[in-house]
Parts: C-alpha cells; sequence; structure tokens
C-alpha cells in the first residue's frame, strides 16, 4: 500500500520548485545581473565542472574533506558536552565552574580567537577542527544543562522514595527525560558548526567545501559560489534528517505525551 505523501511535505515541494521557477524567470528576463546572481543554467555548468575537478581536486573530494572536520569536531564535541552538561544540570558545583567560561566564549564570533588557535595548534586541520569543536561544544552543552533543570522533582523524589540510588535516578529518569531536548541541542549544534566551517577553512586551506566558496568569490565565480551554497545547504539538510530519524529511533515518545 502506498504511503500518502502529507500536505505539509506538498507544501514544502510546491515552495522550493516556486523558488527555482522564479530563479529561472528572473534571469531568463534579465531581471538580475547574471553576474551577481547566475542563471540556474550556469550553475548547473559550474556544477559539473567543479564534479570533475577545482583546483586539482574533484567536488565530492572538497565535500569529503569538509565532512571529516565536521564530523570530527561534532563527535569530540557530543562526547564531552553531553555528559558535562548533564553533570552540570544535576550539581550545581559543577555547572558553577563550567558556566562562567561557556558563557563567555559561546556569544563570541568565532574568527575571534581563530587566531589563537592558528598560534598554538598551526594552520593545519587541528585548529580547524579545535575551532568547529567550540562552536558545536556550547549549544549541546546549554541544551543539556537547561533539560536537566526542567526534569520535574516529583519524577526525581518519585525515584527516590521507590528506592533508587543516585546512579539508578540519573540514568533511569533524568537522561530519558532530556533527550528530546539533547536533540534539540545536537541539531543546533550542527548548525552552528556548518556555519563556523566557512571560518575555520579560510586559513591555509586548499580543500573544503567552505574553501572552495571563499576561493570561487575572490575570482568572481558566483555560479561556483551558488554551487557551494547549494551544495551546503543540501547536506546540511541530509544531517538534520539523520538526526531527526535518530530521534524518532531513541525518543519515540516526543510529540505524544
Amino acid at each position: 500500500m502506498k504511503k500518502k505523501i502529507s500536505k505539509e511535505k506538498l507544501i514544502s515541494i510546491g515552495t522550493v520548485l516556486l523558488i527555482f521557477v522564479l530563479w529561472f524567470v528572473a534571469s531568463s528576463l534579465g531581471w538580475v545581473d547574471k553576474k551577481l546572481i547566475p542563471s540556474p543554467g550556469q550553475v548547473w555548468d559550474a556544477f559539473l565542472g567543479v564534479c570533475r575537478d577545482y583546483k586539482g581536486h574533484s567536488l565530492l573530494q572538497h565535500i569529503g574533506v569538509s565532512m571529516q572536520r565536521l564530523c570530527m569536531a561534532f563527535g569530540l564535541a557530543f562526547v564531552t558536552a553531553v555528559p558535562l552538561g548533564l553533570l552540570s544540570g544535576f550539581s550545581s558545583k559543577i555547572r558553577a565552574a563550567f558556566e562562567p567560561i561557556i558563557e563567555f566564549y559561546r556569544p563570541l564570533p568565532p574568527l575571534a580567537y581563530y587566531t589563537l588557535l592558528v598560534l598554538a595548534l598551526g594552520i593545519d586541520n587541528a585548529s580547524k577542527i579545535a575551532l568547529l569543536f567550540l562552536a558545536c561544544f556550547a549549544p549541546i552543552y546549554v541544551s543539556c544543562v537547561s533539560a536537566v533543570i526542567k526534569v520535574k522533582a516529583d519524577y526525581i523524589n518519585s525515584a527516590y522514595t521507590l528506592g533508587a540510588s543516585k546512579f539508578q535516578v540519573f540514568f533511569s529518569v533524568i537522561f530519558p527525560s532530556c533527550l528530546p531536548d539533547m536533540f534539540t541541542g545536537l541539531r543546533t549544534s550542527i548548525g552552528v558548526g556548518y556555519s563556523t566551517l566557512v571560518a575555520a577553512e579560510m586559513v591555509a586551506a586548499n580543500t573544503g567545501i567552505g574553501w572552495m566558496v571563499l576561493d570561487a568569490k575572490n575570482w568572481l565565480r558566483n555560479d561556483i559560489v551558488f554551487v557551494g551554497i547549494i551544495i551546503m545547504g543540501i547536506t546540511g539538510i541530509l544531517i538534520n534528517i539523520i538526526l531527526n530519524l535518530l530521534e524518532k529511533k531513541f525518543v519515540p515518545w516526543r510529540g505524544k505525551a
């Protein structure tokens, strides 16, 4: 039995198609300067070109390098920010120790401290991964702390009343209750990390989708800039879809209460 497409998905698809139609019409009728906003045909030709080669590497290689940097940083942020955020929400003393540091650097633009990372770690991948790690860390940490604090005291007290230990309360009550907000933090984190990727690839890089966009901009190749932007948007959507699927698997009760 075929599954029907929901009205919401049809609206989303229609919106995307409308944007492409308006883009095609505007470029065909000369409403916009093609040097500034290339036509869909120009972008497609540029896409085919960079698929084969752009400055010695194919598009797939550029995407692979960027994804490797982003995934390494996101993975490190996940395995450190989640336990630290949960513990900080559970213990006010731990939160008091780490929160000032995180709240200090969290609003800072990435380029404000990227120079320090380059001086400390060099111009290779280490400084870029460190920058992405810091960008991904804060949203995960903040969401985990907030999630723990929001857990109702009645749940915790009921577990203690039934004889549960602190360890059991943490893993059987607090952790499951935090999962919905945790996944929200993960999605926010990957978005912030991706937006920081261009900044991370600005210094002494010769590969990566962010570097490709910046390099193309310097040569006024706006068609390649559009290719890079579209690719980053699509890969970002795919990552978000993966996180949503994982959330449905591990938090099946969300939205059903």
